[in-house]
């Protein structure tokens, strides 16, 4: 093994490369104290860029959910899992069963999400949260036919329930179950009080399916035209829409 003089440690660092594995191994031990995450904080500081690496793709970046561009409103920090557990075991409150459903459909482990939802329906049948996003947790396991009675009954209730996203959930149900006419009428409904690029995308893709080119280019350069604008967490959550818009709009 070659010995490094002081001098040595000059060239070292300014090589480029090791330079961008320096400011990457910061990034990634930033991001795990940040989390909370400490094994992954030791190993990322006294081992190599390597430790890094596995970082960034196993936390930082994980693995396309079965949700991504359909995730409920507001963020999920992974930290309240244990939390909310422990919670569960000393109180068995519904809203605690609620939220961390919520997580679980947020990280896309489907299951999971739907064992809680009915844990917290179960011990509150009424409340709205749950039975919208137990809808649309049993809309993203494949299973419209059982999702559309409690969509509906929630857009009933209150048709700007989650910001829209329960309304627009029941759009994709109706249009899984072969209601496209009825789903062009909720979508509509939607964009009637939201910009939504998962909405206006989705009731193009309908207008096409019948060959109705002019309202359907119409919907997709307004899409492209309010990302362009919207806040960077807006635009990283409807990046799948706005892709998609991109694909149709040439047709």
């Amino acid at each position: 093994m070659a010995i490094l003089l002081p001098g040595s440690w000059g060239e070292l660092w300014r090589n480029p490369m090791v330079l961008a594995i320096t400011a990457f191994q910061i990034w990634m031990l930033v991001d795990a104290v940040r989390r909370e995450e400490w094994l992954w904080a030791v190993f990322i500081f006294f081992f190599s860029g390597l430790s890094a690496l596995i970082y960034f793709f196993l936390v930082y970046r994980p693995a396309p959910s079965a949700t991504v561009g359909f995730q409920l409103p507001g963020a999920h920090d992974r930290r309240r899992i244990k939390q909310l557990q422990a919670q569960i075991h000393n109180l068995d409150k519904p809203h605690h069963y609620l939220e961390l459903g919520d997580i679980w459909f947020q990280k896309g482990d489907l299951q999971k999400a739907h064992d809680c939802y009915r844990a917290s329906l179960g011990r509150d049948p009424r409340d709205i949260d749950a039975r919208a996003h137990f809808g649309q947790c049993l809309l993203r396991m494949q299973q419209p036919a059982a999702a559309r009675p409690l969509l509906e009954q929630v857009c009933r209730e209150n048709p700007k329930h989650d910001y829209g996203y329960s309304l627009m959930a029941l759009a994709e149900a109706l249009a899984a179950l072969g209601e496209t006419d009825a789903a062009t009428a909720v979508w509509k409904q939607v964009l009637e009080n939201n910009n939504y690029a998962r909405a206006r995308v989705q009731l193009a893709e309908l207008y096409l399916a019948k060959n109705q080119q002019e309202p359907a280019q119409a919907e997709l350069p307004e899409a492209l035209h309010d990302d362009a604008h919207a806040p960077a967490f807006q635009r990283k959550r409807d990046r799948v829409w706005i892709r998609k818009a991109k694909r149709l709009l040439p047709q």
